[in-house]
């Protein structure tokens, strides 16, 4: 049987999440380069890149830029766009990338993190961050805050994008946020249901992962705007560190 994530990043996706602009990618890219401090021309590893926002961003913006992802329907996407030819991209899951290492920073961005059931997958990619990084080369996950997500979950939405209604229900269970989607096309008024699941990893333990996997931990942000993360009130948990 396939993974949700397996089925759930194709050329639906494009449909479901296309209000996520390159505008904000560029916005949020500069924030980052503030807390990466790279020289123009470093290296960098865009991990579980989707349709490529921030790598773009980041190519544009100097670096020698890499984006991985584990969805073609994704890769061909981002290979479409302007600028897609200063990036190298590459399919692969994450958790055993066919890259020899050696990048001055590797970015997880947009919660493409907690998709495993077993905890040592995540750190299996954890692990994977640490090889690819050059000592003290640096990280940046960017992950969902458990208790935002759980005090503001909207159970149900309903939208239409052109031809399509993107019908959204959520819940918490067992430790998990899930997401059910479905799509329905106007023309032929055919269900297309897809699921989306992500693991409610709290600080504490996200931290534990982190420091399991070699990898050090030297700030937390609450989101591209906050400087400190709070647990009650910021929407994101924003990882930044380095491998010792």
């Amino acid at each position: 049987m396939s993974e949700w994530y397996e089925e759930s990043f194709g050329e639906d996706y494009l449909i479901v999440y296309k209000h996520r602009d390159f505008g904000g990618a560029r916005r949020e890219v500069e924030q980052m380069i503030g807390w990466l401090d790279l020289p123009s021309g470093a290296k960098v590893l865009d991990l579980c890149c989707g349709m490529g926002r921030h790598s773009l961003a980041l190519a544009e913006a100097g670096y020698e830029v890499t984006g991985v992802d584990l969805s073609e329907a994704l890769l061909r996407e981002a290979r479409s766009q302007n600028g897609a030819e200063q990036v190298t991209w590459i399919h692969s899951d994450m958790r055993e990338l066919p890259l020899a290492g050696g990048f001055d920073a590797v970015v997880n961005l947009f919660t493409s993190f907690g998709y495993f059931e077993e905890d040592k997958d995540q750190v299996k990619v954890l692990r994977e961050i640490h090889r690819m990084l050059k000592p003290e080369g640096k990280f940046i996950i960017d992950f969902l805050n458990p208790a935002h997500v759980i005090r503001h979950l909207v159970p149900h939405s309903t939208r239409e994008d052109g031809e399509n209604l993107i019908d959204e229900s959520r819940r918490i269970e067992n430790g998990y946020v899930m997401k059910d989607i479905i799509l329905t096309s106007k023309s032929d008024g055919t269900p297309r249901l897809y699921h989306e699941r992500v693991k409610l990893y709290p600080r504490e333990k996200f931290q534990e992962m982190i420091a399991e996997a070699g990898l050090q931990l030297k700030k937390v942000h609450g989101s591209y705007e906050e400087e400190s993360y709070d647990a009650e009130n910021s929407r994101r948990m924003i990882f930044c560190g380095t491998r010792p």
